[in-house]
């Protein structure tokens, strides 16, 4: 597993580009820091480009990581708004956007990019 972060060319957004599988342990460690540079930069919008990377964990583990993991650690940005980069063939991060949503967290999945920035630029 491989993965970059970096602010967008404009520093509207935060580019968390993740390549793979991906599970919910480094899916905590690469959003902590993600989190930590748009805290850093005063960014709180987020692009997951995934369409490299496999979701590989349990239903359970999915779960936790957006019940428990990310809901309970303060330095990650409960109101960050964020869209997640799929490719269109890959449903493994499917769960993650609907327990993402459903715990209270602004998250969505596009499968064309100029749609996930249009996303993250909306007022």
């Amino acid at each position: 597993m491989y993965y970059t972060i970096s602010p967008s060319e404009d520093e509207k957004y935060i580019i968390l580009k993740v390549q793979g599988e991906i599970n919910r342990k480094d899916a905590m460690v690469q959003n902590l820091e993600a989190h930590a540079l748009g805290k850093e930069k005063g960014i709180n919008r987020y692009l997951v480009d995934v369409t490299e990377a496999k979701n590989t964990d349990s239903i359970t583990n999915n779960y936790e990581f957006a019940y428990t993991d990310i809901k309970k650690t303060e330095s990650i940005d409960k109101t960050a708004h964020v869209a997640i980069l799929v490719s269109p063939e890959d449903h493994s991060h499917d769960f993650i956007e609907t327990v993402a949503r459903n715990s209270g967290l602004n998250v969505t999945i596009f499968n064309d990019p100029e749609l996930a920035r249009q996303h993250l630029l909306k007022e």
